[in-house]
């Protein structure tokens, strides 16, 4: 049949189209060579570990160029999909805000809902609730899309799509509610579910940082002021200055997960109207609805005053904790690429990773890059809900929808990518003390010359005179480095001079790089000690996880 392949020629294609890296046919691929193929068993060989297989989605596109008319899916790569999921976040956060985990909840919430309705007495049976129990995972969702089609409207497709699988219960689902509701709450519940993936990763990244800080908290290395060499300090203690953003960070997101409440169950236009009608003017059963709703979703609290949606200021607080963690992530790793051209510090790298397609030498810190990349698209997305919030007419315009749809899973998924990587980069930085060392050596005579004067005021000079004395000696080796490219000669100039003869035992003693760090040792073990370990103690059992990036 014409466009039909062996599974051993699907095999050979692939090593044909990837003959740098390995891949062997399997026996699975040869105990089947000789029948025809279709998409899915090729994909499953190919995927399923039965050999050393391609990403996914070079499976797809091998399928899709061979034989298009019967792989299963093949329209998916005539349209655009998200790099944030299709390349990079993780399962967990990819599902924390899929059509799945929405619309399940949903139901749940329909759910709960009717268990509290029928508690405060409403006629609502077991069997109702049970029914509606038994079909809360399995979502219809091709008749969800066509009632949508119909309807123009996402929470009524799906309240119909419910109540055909549910027919006992239908007359019960959505009962007093408004779209807001089921569509409000779950957002709530998903920013919420959010923060608490975010989190442990964040605690990962701290520790693995904290760790390196401890080791190198008493390696000298140059301190960089204006990108121009300064005072010496550790690479512990730079180290530090990134965990302090970092533990700032932290704070700023448990504070942000902790402040978010429920939007409850308020009805049209958040005076629950609708719930005081059904129990006939019972105001303690409708604040009674509405806590024990809350209750049940896990929230210790509801906005006790809504519109017909929650605050959208509540998205500006926890999209800006967001944010502020990408800007701390895009200095972190802008410092990373930085030493990594000095070569003092590097990513990990991989034994078989290419640098460049056409510089086979190259060591480019791609991780950091794509850091660097992701943490602007996380800060430039902070503009959405400042802007959302600001044009909310009254007690609601619908502008806000298709906005929302995009910016809050999207923070979440990068903060997720940039959290996850980090975490990699952190988990194998490489630190190369002879080549610090080298540029330290390059540097300290000229930042010795206060000490050298010291020690010759000590020994009976005059301050004056032993200025002038350097500034000419320091001038002088400045060009031989700027202008000749020589090295810094300023020592072997100030041991010519016999000026110099009263204090040349001590130069050796003056010139020792841990005499130029102050208190920076110290001043990490107190750190580490008073802010971070405290900061990861909740996080202790979650600590134990290894990042390994697939891209």
């Amino acid at each position: 049949m014409a466009g039909t392949l062996t599974y051993a020629q699907v095999a050979t294609t692939s090593v044909a189209m990837r003959p740098q890296r390995r891949f062997e046919t399997s026996n699975a691929v040869k105990k089947f060579s000789s029948g025809p193929c279709d998409a899915r068993s090729c994909r499953r060989l190919l995927c399923a570990g039965q050999c050393d297989s391609p990403r996914s989605s070079e499976v797809d596109l091998l399928l899709l160029q061979r034989h298009p008319a019967h792989m299963e899916g093949a329209d998916e790569f005539t349209k655009y999909r998200s790099p944030l999921v299709s390349r990079y976040a993780s399962k967990e956060m990819s599902y924390n805000f899929s059509d799945k985990k929405k619309f399940t909840t949903w139901r749940k919430l329909w759910i709960l809902l009717a268990k509290a309705e029928k508690a405060l007495g409403l006629p609502i049976t077991d069997a109702q609730i049970q029914e509606m129990e038994s079909h809360a995972e399995d979502i219809d969702f091709a008749m969800a899309a066509e009632e949508e089609r119909k309807l123009r409207h996402d929470v009524m497709a799906h309240v119909h799509t419910f109540a055909h699988y549910c027919p006992t219960a239908a007359p019960i689902i959505h009962l007093g509610a408004t779209s807001c509701y089921v569509g409000d709450n779950t957002d709530l519940i998903m920013l919420r579910d959010g923060f608490d993936i975010l989190l442990p990763k964040l605690a990962r990244v701290i520790d693995r940082l904290a760790n390196f800080a401890e080791k190198y908290a008493d390696l000298p290395t140059l301190g960089f002021t204006h990108y121009q060499p300064a005072q010496l300090t550790t690479v512990g203690k730079r180290a530090c200055l990134w965990l302090q953003d970092l533990a700032m960070d932290m704070r700023n997101l448990q504070r942000a997960r902790d402040d978010l409440r429920f939007r409850g169950v308020k009805g049209t236009t958040g005076t629950q109207a609708s719930f005081l009608q059904l129990f006939q003017g019972d105001h303690d059963k409708v604040e009674d609805l509405d806590r024990m709703v809350t209750d049940m979703a896990g929230f210790k609290k509801a906005y006790l005053v809504t519109g017909q949606t929650y605050s959208r200021k509540v998205d500006i607080d926890s999209l800006s904790s967001l944010a502020s963690l990408g800007a701390t992530v895009h200095k972190t790793c802008t410092d990373i690429r930085l030493l990594a051209n000095l070569k003092e510090i590097e990513e990990p790298f991989e034994k078989e990773q290419i640098g460049s397609s056409a510089m086979p030498y190259k060591r480019n810190p791609m991780r950091a890059e794509r850091c660097c990349s992701l943490a602007r698209h996380l800060v430039a997305l902070m503009a959405d809900p400042l802007q959302t919030a600001s044009v909310q007419w009254l007690e609601r315009t619908l502008d806000d929808s298709a906005n929302r749809r995009i910016s809050l899973p999207e923070s979440f998924l990068t903060a997720d990518i940039v959290l996850s990587t980090l975490q990699n980069i952190t988990e194998g930085l490489v630190v190369y003390p002879k080549v610090i060392e080298r540029h330290i050596r390059h540097e300290l005579p000229f930042m010795a010359t206060e000490n050298i004067i010291m020690a010759m005021v000590k020994a009976g000079g005059n301050r004056q005179d032993c200025h002038e004395k350097i500034r000419v000696l320091s001038q002088e080796a400045a060009a031989v480095v700027k202008q000749e490219g020589g090295d810094n000669d300023l020592l072997a100039r100030v041991q010519r001079d016999p000026y110099f003869i009263p204090i040349l035992g001590q130069l050796d003693a003056l010139l020792d790089p841990k005499t130029f760090i102050g208190r920076a040792p110290q001043q990490v073990a107190r750190f580490l000690s008073e802010e971070i370990r405290p900061l990861l103690e909740p996080y202790k059992s979650k600590m134990d996880v290894k990042i390994e990036l697939e891209l």
